[in-house]
């Protein structure tokens, strides 16, 4: 398993499924917009507190954030 891009493609779905845009959501995370494009591309790893603070915006437990699809 890449947790990088477990983590980023459950970023992407769940922001996705939110409707809004990543400089929105950056902004309700208190992150940067290319902060959250990097994350979603595989591009970054992600330290602990900002996986709270987007678990936090996203409205969800933070261990979905790492659970892989089956898809």
């Amino acid at each position: 398993m890449d947790i990088v891009k477990v983590f980023g493609t459950n970023l992407r779905k769940y922001r996705n499924e939110l409707g809004v845009s990543q400089e929105k959501f950056a902004e309700m995370c208190g992150l940067h917009r290319t902060y959250i494009s990097d994350v979603e591309r595989f591009q970054r790893s992600i330290a602990l507190d900002n996986v709270q603070k987007i678990a936090d915006a996203l409205g969800i437990e933070t261990y979905k954030l790492f659970i892989q699809s089956e898809e």
